[in-house]
């Protein structure tokens, strides 16, 4: 079965709808279908209008307050599920930090949701995901826990995997000290950056060591791609994180000479992250999501031009065609990494 391949689908600049025709028009072009982030039913609504392909499905990224401790919240994503049942395939959800210490609890909760959700006729998919930063064999745990069920499964998001691997390492060669709090441009990181290269090494087998871990998965499971660096300072929500595979970090005073590291993927990376992933699955549906943020950079606006004919100011416009090229050139390196899994397997 071949994955499905989706991009973060969304306005994140400010303007009128022409900026989701750029977007309609650019997954159009590439081949991606939608992961769409909704805070309410009515921004869904909005956003479902644009979707790139009518006939493929759309995935749903709930917004990341929802506590599934709580009946509120269980009922919020049921209220969601119900109203767009048929028209939404996918469902991501984060997991909490409680998820550990209540796991009873918190089993109860998805076995009740997957009751539910088994009823209904358009058999959708909850995905749950880490992003509260536990500790990979909690959330390893949390799969094995709900292997029966029919329509709960986990989305794993590969770049936090890599960066909690990261953090870990460089926090056992300076205990205490978080490798993202270091500035890539202060004085002391000359000091300290073969140590953060070391830290950034150990992400990729780290989580190719996660996905081996797996139970093979023989259901939908979700995965997000993207890459990280702990010194990347690029992302418009500050994260170090959520990086283009493509990235390279710049490091260093620029007056007296900047160098540029990888990150903790990159495309060779993705290729081994996409081999193992299609190795588990033995068959069983698996989707990707590039979840790439944007940079401030700017593209011209080419072949949609007239989309923004109105417009006397651009700039919001190029920030996000430029964010949607990034999206496209990390499908086609992804397209490749499943190309090449097919070839050799």
């Amino acid at each position: 079965m071949t994955p499905l391949v989706l991009g973060l689908f969304h306005s994140r600049f400010a303007g009128d709808d022409s900026l989701m025709q750029l977007a309609r028009r650019r997954f159009q072009q590439a081949g991606l279908s939608a992961e769409m982030n909704a805070q309410s039913a009515g921004e869904l609504e909005w956003l479902l209008t644009f979707r790139p392909f009518a006939e493929r499905p759309v995935f749903v990224h709930l917004p990341r307050s929802i506590d599934l401790l709580a009946d509120a919240g269980c009922g919020l994503v049921l209220d969601f599920i119900r109203r767009f049942d048929g028209r939404v395939a996918g469902w991501v959800v984060h997991d909490q930090p409680e998820l550990a210490a209540f796991f009873v609890d918190y089993l109860r909760a998805v076995r009740s949701l997957d009751t539910v959700l088994r009823r209904l006729p358009g058999k959708p998919i909850l995905f749950i995901e880490n992003a509260a930063g536990l500790e990979p064999g909690d959330f390893a745990a949390f799969h094995r826990s709900i292997r029966d069920l029919e329509r709960v499964s986990i989305c794993v998001d590969v770049g936090h995997l890599g960066l909690w691997q990261t953090r870990r390492t460089y926090a056992g060669i300076h205990p205490g000290q978080d490798v993202c709090a270091l500035a890539p441009d202060g004085p002391g990181l000359s000091a300290r950056i073969a140590d953060v290269e070391r830290a950034v090494r150990s992400a990729l087998p780290a989580t190719l060591a996660f996905l081996h871990a797996l139970d093979p998965i023989g259901k939908p499971v979700h995965f997000h791609l993207h890459d990280g660096h702990p010194l990347a300072r690029t992302s418009e929500f500050h994260l170090s994180d959520h990086l283009s595979f493509l990235t390279e970090v710049p490091v260093g005073d620029a007056a007296a000479g900047q160098r540029l590291l990888p990150p903790m993927f990159g495309p060779a990376g993705l290729q081994k992250l996409v081999s193992t992933i299609l190795g588990r699955a033995r068959g069983g549906p698996v989707s990707f999501t590039l979840e790439i943020h944007p940079v401030p950079a700017r593209l011209p606006l080419g072949d949609a031009a007239s989309l923004f004919a109105h417009w006397r100011d651009k700039t919001n416009a190029e920030k996000m065609n430029h964010w949607l090229s990034v999206l496209v050139d990390n499908s086609r390196l992804l397209q490749e990494a499943l190309e090449h899994s097919r070839a050799v397997s």
